[in-house]
């Protein structure tokens, strides 16, 4: 009996070397239980700081969560850091890919930051109560009327406590090789509260995650910080125009570090 055992254990490594789509659900699912171990360990953690929900449980969290890119096989390229050296509050907005954008938002968290999610967050087991532990806030995407109201309160949130906030004004993932078209809460939520918004743009990841084909190779993801767009003096009728600079700046951004990751690395073949 004691021999069956062996064979999963010899299987494994066979199947990492010569199945890429076992290597791709193999990551996948050690990413998933691995973060929700590590927030199981982040929990107590949070609570002996803050007594609960606190956006300072955030410094624990990315503690916690930024080694989790070595074993995944990823490594990020930075530059633009400059660019988040800004007193006060804040809105970074940045383009979506997958849940390994969160390897890159910890990397480059600043302080006193957290962000905005879907509600379905909450209820993924002890990722969701961490999430709520780091101050996340949660919005319905499905009732408009609900998330204007807790984007108004986000913004007043954002003055009072001098907070920070990130956000996917995508509204979801997207894979497609260029961005989607932007959603306007963050940029209502930036001129609500007369605060800069800093885009933040991730590489493609094509070069080494392909999702429909089931590949998930190691890569390097280039993360680029855009100069802050300021806001001040900015009022509801200039959210449109807002967005559409913020859009342009990104995209153009975002197919110069995808096209130089592509270059660097080589197409992922499949």
């Amino acid at each position: 009996m004691d021999v069956l055992w062996v064979i999963p254990l010899l299987l494994i490594p066979l199947l990492m070397w010569t199945s890429s789509t076992f290597v791709f659900y193999f990551k996948k699912c050690f990413y998933v239980a691995y973060m929700m171990v590590l927030a199981l360990f982040a929990i107590p953690l949070c609570i002996l700081k803050s007594g609960g929900r606190d956006v300072e449980n955030m410094r624990i969290i990315r503690a916690l969560v930024r080694h989790v890119k070595y074993f995944l096989g990823l490594r990020f390229d930075v530059s633009g850091w400059e660019h988040l050296q800004t007193e006060g509050p804040y809105v970074i907005i940045s383009n979506h890919q997958s849940s390994l954008d969160v390897l890159g938002l910890m990397e480059i968290l600043p302080d006193r930051c957290t962000m905005i999610a879907k509600k379905e967050l909450v209820y993924a087991g002890t990722v969701g109560l961490i999430c709520w532990l780091g101050g996340i806030v949660f919005i319905n995407r499905k009732k408009t009327s609900d998330a204007k109201s807790v984007m108004a309160d986000a913004a007043k949130t954002m003055l009072d406590d001098q907070i920070r906030l990130w956000v996917f004004p995508e509204g979801t993932r997207n894979q497609r090789g260029d961005l989607l078209p932007f959603k306007k809460g963050a940029f209502h939520l930036a001129v609500q509260a007369q605060v800069p918004i800093i885009p933040v743009v991730f590489s493609s990841y094509s070069n080494f995650y392909l999702r429909k084909e089931k590949q998930f190779n190691s890569g390097t993801i280039r993360l680029k910080i855009l100069p802050k767009i300021e806001t001040k003096g900015m009022t509801s009728d200039d959210v449109s125009s807002l967005s559409d600079k913020s859009f342009n700046l990104m995209r153009s951004a975002y197919l110069s570090v995808s096209d130089f990751v592509t270059q660097s690395n080589g197409p992922l073949r499949h």
